[in-house]
């Protein structure tokens, strides 16, 4: 396959795309792919981390996972989430990288595909999810690849994880996005309830009624209905819905007119549903038609890194954004525990700021009630542990250079840069790459 078919080949691909070979050199670049950074890209020379980076060597020796390496090993498509410096900043785009083959079958190259996700940061922009975890970008890779389908999704994680910022962003992403976006609440309808807001009802259908009134789900029309904690749909009701689901087809209260209805399902839960199912107080097979593709939603305790990073975001979006946070006290957030995750830390952050009697927040501003996670819980970390801990935390608070950072911690440039790599942490101001 010589250079103008790859060429064609990458042109034709509607989203940013290059072509490169094992050394991570871009033989190949298309316009989209061009327009998405400041760097100039030199053909035969430019390396794909340069561009998308601005770094002087791999990804993974900067705390990401590198898809050219997983690619080598496997000798299969893979993917990944990574951060990149493009020319609107530091924006989130999910990687697919796939060896491409020759006429006699071996591998001649690698041909990677850059998909933006809009709806996260790590800039802090309002509206939009926030983190830059593990586990967060797991679960980014998970939402961006679903919120192209049409399936049903079924978002599970514990109160307070941001289970609607997520369907939002699930319906924002998909082809239904022009559309509306119609959030039912389903804790605490009684039955009547339940059914009058789905489906509406005609005029006279019961005492009150006195004109006819369209219900959630043909308000809903072509778009994205969420149905948030979907657990406490009463048995006898989840029958209806089941129906709903699998004819898309619906009856107001008091009507004889069938109606078509078309949206695509998100339901969301913190309590655990196939428990539910074993118990007989959620129905089997409206379970599997709610959870074609199950997405799970980390808890704070499980992305403690980010902590920091919402924790600058929410004083910065409050009416105290003239406010900021020391170090020291951003670590000690890193540490507490959030059984009501993002939306405790929220609460946390204003009365943290409303305490604090000068424009600096520190670490007695935070309300005493808070332990860390370790008391809390009785638990004792390794060394280890609490060593990557601390040095995560710190990566995500300190804005100095590596150099200064060693300085700080009293231990050798070179110590500090095998401690990171050991962890696979980035810090915010690294001044270079390591040896």
């Amino acid at each position: 396959m010589n250079v103008s078919v790859i060429q064609s080949m990458i042109n034709s691909i509607d989203k940013p795309a290059i072509f490169i070979d094992t050394n991570y050199v871009i033989n190949a670049v298309n316009q989209a792919y061009i327009d998405t950074y400041e760097a100039p890209i030199k053909t035969g020379v430019s390396r794909c981390y340069e561009i998308s980076h601005g770094n002087h060597s791999p990804c993974d020796n900067h705390g990401e996972a590198c898809p050219l390496q997983e690619c080598l090993s496997t000798g299969k498509t893979t993917s990944v989430v990574h951060i990149h410096k493009t020319s609107r900043g530091r924006k989130y785009c999910d990687i697919v990288m796939r060896p491409v083959k020759g006429d006699d079958g071996s591998i001649i190259g690698y041909l990677e595909i850059l998909d933006r996700i809009d709806f996260a940061t790590v800039e802090g922009e309002a509206n939009k999810m926030i983190g830059q975890s593990t586990s967060f970008k797991t679960m980014l890779s998970h939402i961006n690849r679903v919120a192209q389908t049409d399936v049903s999704v079924l978002l599970q994680g514990d109160t307070g994880t941001g289970k609607e910022l997520v369907a939002r962003a699930l319906h924002s992403q998909s082809k239904r996005n022009d559309k509306p976006f119609v959030v039912i609440e389903c804790t605490g309808l009684s039955e009547s309830l339940f059914e009058s807001e789905l489906f509406g009802y005609e005029k006279g259908a019961f005492t009150g009624a006195s004109v006819a009134k369209k219900g959630l789900v043909e308000v809903a029309q072509g778009g994205t209905i969420f149905f948030d904690e979907i657990g406490d749909v009463p048995m006898n009701m989840q029958v209806k819905l089941l129906r709903l689901i699998e004819t898309h087809s619906f009856r107001a209260v008091g009507g004889l007119k069938q109606k078509r209805a078309d949206f695509r399902l998100v339901c969301a839960s913190h309590k655990d549903l196939l428990k539910m199912v074993d118990e007989g107080t959620f129905r089997k097979d409206l379970y599997y038609r709610i959870a074609t593709y199950p997405v799970f939603l980390p808890s704070l305790e499980e992305r403690r890194s980010d902590i920091p990073l919402l924790a600058k975001h929410f004083l910065k979006q409050s009416e105290f954004s003239s406010k900021h946070f020391s170090d020291a006290a951003l670590n000690r957030l890193a540490q507490l525990d959030f059984p009501g995750n993002i939306r405790e830390l929220k609460s946390v952050i204003i009365q943290s700021a409303i305490l604090a009697n000068d424009e600096l927040i520190d670490v007695d501003d935070i309300p005493h009630r808070l332990q860390p996670t370790a008391s809390n819980k009785g638990q004792l970390l390794t060394l280890v542990e609490q060593e990557q801990q601390y040095l995560e935390n710190l990566c995500q608070t300190f804005t100095g250079s590596v150099e200064q950072m060693a300085d700080v911690l009293g231990v050798s440039q070179r110590t500090l840069y095998r401690k990171l790599k050991q962890f696979n942490l980035k810090p915010l101001n690294p001044s270079k790459s390591s040896d």
